[in-house]
Formats: structure tokens, C-alpha cells, sequence
């Protein structure tokens, strides 16, 4: 029986989701923190738009599998929350991507006019602290864990969020640590955050290394390094690394044809100014950003 029909959206990219089953559901997702800080502005609704279904969950199903047929995904049994929340993220990305939309692992603070986007690429190692950083010098959050984009590079959207407070099950992180105490590390208190949600180009893109063993090092990127650390930036929300579930890995959503667009959408990105900086704290990471502006 089919209990529920549903649909998220981000921007115009639209993923229904329907749930059949012997347990009525009034939504798929308890919450909606986790989503909406993986991505971003996040809506629900049960006026579905699209003709079929997304994905498919069957919950009467004895055994947990999980598989992607025909471009569905497929879920069946009993599903925890945050492994639901792991598998729409997915999935929404690459709706997000289908329609012009590219989710990057990155922070952005509008600052003295210009938008400067702090990439976690391969490593990440910083983006969170030096947007705190940008924002204690008075700048505005463009986005926290993700920046959104269109095909030209302008941020049309992020998530808002600086901390993520509550993990459903299934999404828990032993380690990671506090992120008050990462926090109480380098400033005195948490600054006030202001939003800014005007689409804007981003101008400036700095990998940043925050590590208090080395000296601080400034490195303009060569177009190489830059493609290859925004690749590894987009890359991180298709789920081609992660378990959903004891012993069940996200199946492979994506395709040859959307890694080659994917890349070339990188080329196109990354013709504007790209540095790493290297330093001890994020005061001294915004120390070097400001030489730039």
C-alpha cells in the first residue's frame, strides 16, 4: 500500500519520494537539521511535481537493501532516520547538479564588497574557522557547510548553519570533536553571524590549511591543483565513499557523462583567483586574505 508521497526541493531541482507500507508516515523525515546543513534551504511538500517517483522506499520488507534501478532509488526495511537523511542528500545533489546547480563543500563571507568562498577540498582543513573569522571582522554569511551555484559561479544559495546540533540516528560522528571547544580554541566567544542572500559572484576561492606545526605559507594554485581540490569539493555529496548502513554502501548515482560535465563545469570555475594558505590560526589565514582584497 502506498502510504506516502513526498518531495523535496532546493532551488528548482525537485525529488519525490514514495513510501509504501503496512506503517503510516506522516513525513518522511522527523527533522529536517541534517538536510538543510548538508545542503541548503531545504523545502518539503506533499503536492508532488514530478510524474515518478525518486525513490522508492518498501518497509515491510524483511531484510535492509538498498539498490538503484532505472535512475530510483530503491530502499527496502527498516531505515533509520539519519540513513535516510545520508541517501536523500545523495540523491537531491543530483538533482540540484541535473538542473544547474553544483553543491560545493565549502564556506563564503561577503566581505568589503566581494564573496570569498573557503573550499574544503581534499583535506579540509579550515573552512568552518575562518568563515567564523570572516564573520568576526564583520563579514556576512553567504554559507557555512555548503555553497551553492549556478553553471556561472555566482552563490545563489547556502546553508545558514554553523554547527550542527542534532544528528538523527544513523548519522552519528564519534570523531569529530566539540565544536564549541574547536571554537573556544581560537576566539574569545562566538561572534554574531549576519546572513547575506543576495546572489553574488564568488571572487576570491582560498583552500585553507589551518595547522599550528607549520609557518604560514601563501600559494597561488596552479589551474591542476585548482580543478583537482573543487572536483574532490563536489564530489562529496554523491556518496561514493559512504555506508548508509552496516554492510550497505550508497550504490552509484552517478554517471561517465555527469563526471565529464562535472569537470568541465570545474575548468570553467576555476579561471578566478585560487590560493591555499597555510597558517597557524584562522586570524592569520584572514591576515593574507586581506593583502588580496
Amino acid at each position: 500500500m502506498l502510504q506516502l508521497s513526498e518531495e523535496f526541493s532546493a532551488g528548482n531541482a525537485r525529488l519525490r519520494i514514495d513510501i509504501y507500507g503496512s506503517r503510516p508516515l506522516a513525513h518522511v523525515l522527523d527533522e529536517m537539521t541534517f538536510l538543510n546543513y548538508r545542503l541548503a534551504e531545504v523545502q518539503i511538500s506533499f503536492q508532488v511535481t514530478q510524474p515518478a517517483p525518486d525513490v522508492i522506499w518498501d518497509q515491510d520488507r524483511t531484510s535492509k537493501s538498498v539498490r538503484y534501478e532505472d535512475r530510483v532509488l530503491i530502499l527496502e526495511g527498516d531505515w533509520f532516520q539519519g540513513e535516510l537523511q545520508k541517501a536523500l542528500v545523495s540523491m537531491l545533489a543530483l538533482k540540484m547538479e541535473l538542473s544547474g546547480l553544483h553543491a560545493f563543500h565549502a564556506s563564503a563571507v561577503r566581505y568589503h564588497g566581494q564573496t570569498i568562498m573557503f573550499l574544503g577540498g581534499e583535506a579540509n582543513h579550515g573552512k568552518t574557522m575562518s568563515q567564523i573569522e570572516g564573520c568576526r571582522r564583520g563579514g556576512l554569511v553567504v554559507s557555512t557547510e555548503t555553497t551553492v551555484t549556478d553553471e556561472q559561479g555566482v552563490a545563489v544559495m547556502g546553508s545558514k548553519n554553523v554547527f550542527l546540533r542534532l544528528r538523527a540516528k544513523g548519522t552519528e560522528r564519534a570523531d569529530l570533536p566539540n565544536q564549541d571547544q574547536g571554537v573556544a580554541k581560537f576566539f574569545d566567544k562566538t561572534p554574531e553571524f549576519n546572513r547575506y542572500d543576495d546572489p553574488s559572484n564568488v571572487d576570491l576561492v582560498i583552500l585553507p590549511a589551518i595547522d599550528g606545526h607549520y609557518d604560514t605559507k601563501v600559494t597561488e594554485l596552479i589551474p591542476f591543483e585548482r580543478e583537482y581540490q573543487t572536483y574532490h569539493s563536489l564530489m562529496n555529496y554523491f556518496g561514493l565513499n559512504q555506508l548508509l548502513a552496516q554492510g550497505l554502501p550508497m550504490p552509484i548515482i552517478d554517471t561517465d557523462e555527469l563526471r565529464l560535465n562535472r569537470a568541465n563545469f570545474c575548468q570553467r570555475f576555476c579561471q578566478r583567483r585560487y590560493y591555499l594558505i597555510r597558517a597557524k590560526t584562522p586570524q592569520i589565514i584572514w591576515d593574507e586574505v586581506e593583502k588580496f582584497l
